[in-house]
């Protein structure tokens, strides 16, 4: 089925384009988008939620990677002067300097909003690179697969939590906002999505010392704690010891606060 871009949903890049108008609006609701916003969204697709931010007044820095898209969008929105299209792939963005290049005022620039429905293949590498740039942005809302929402919001003990849960939890408030069926995609996936909102956590000390012990900590999920701690951190005992962490727990049993305070140990012990 070709659409009215022009152009096939690209099974390569994960595209299922939101179609339904409540979920649309929904949406722009939780970015609560004005006219004093810039808004970065990422996968315009067709521009149907594009549609929608452009009606708020807000700048829109639309991020689309298809080749195939591009005339299609420029063509639709070549009349709103509120609209600028970028041909680049996220997961190489550089955020900061997207909207510097652009002259967008300071005002602009204290409220900037972050919006996108993202494919299930990119989900990881672009919340860790969204966590690592967070401080550019206000707000983030974004749609993925119903399971990686499950995965991020996944509680101490839960099967699910894992290095990313804790990296999102370490750089947002998160909330998770509601669920989307398949048929509000076009084509529809067989599987349901969630939006959640992202407030960005001021950046913190000894961020790279905790993704580093995030990485080596849920190395191999099944093992203990200790033991996947031991290539990579020598005084391990000592740290566990020093942080009160019991060294037989698993890693999906930590809170992000004890994480933190393994962080401390680690470093006061090396």
């Amino acid at each position: 089925m070709v659409h009215s871009t022009g152009s096939r949903p690209k099974k390569s890049l994960g595209q299922n384009f939101l179609i339904d108008a409540i979920f649309i609006d929904r949406i722009v609701a939780a970015v609560d988008a004005s006219s004093a916003d810039l808004i970065c969204e990422i996968g315009p697709g067709r521009g149907a939620l594009t549609e929608r931010l452009v009606r708020t007044g807000a700048e829109i820095v639309a991020v689309e990677l298809d080749r195939k898209l591009i005339d299609p969008l420029t063509d639709r929105f070549k009349a709103q002067p509120n609209f600028h299209l970028i041909e680049q792939d996220a997961l190489t963005v550089d955020f900061p300097k997207l909207f510097a290049d652009r002259n967008f005022s300071i005002a602009r620039l204290a409220s900037v909003k972050l919006v996108a429905n993202l494919p299930f293949y990119i989900s990881t590498a672009i919340l860790q690179r969204l966590s690592a740039q967070r401080e550019f942005f206000s707000t983030l809302v974004l749609m993925f697969q119903k399971e990686v929402v499950d995965r991020i919001t996944a509680d101490p003990g839960n099967s699910e939590r894992g290095f990313l849960t804790v990296i999102v939890e370490s750089a947002f408030q998160i909330e998770r906002l509601f669920d989307v069926p398949p048929n509000a995609f076009q084509p529809s996936p067989k599987v349901w999505s969630s939006v959640v909102r992202l407030i960005p956590k001021p950046v913190a000390a000894g961020e790279d010392d905790l993704r580093s012990l995030l990485s080596a900590g849920f190395a191999q999920k099944r093992k203990t704690i200790s033991n996947n701690l031991k290539t990579a951190f020598p005084k391990y005992a000592e740290a566990l010891a020093l942080a009160a962490i019991d060294p037989k727990l698993r890693a999906e049993r930590l809170t992000l606060e004890d994480w933190i305070r393994l962080s401390d140990a680690i470093r006061s012990v090396s």
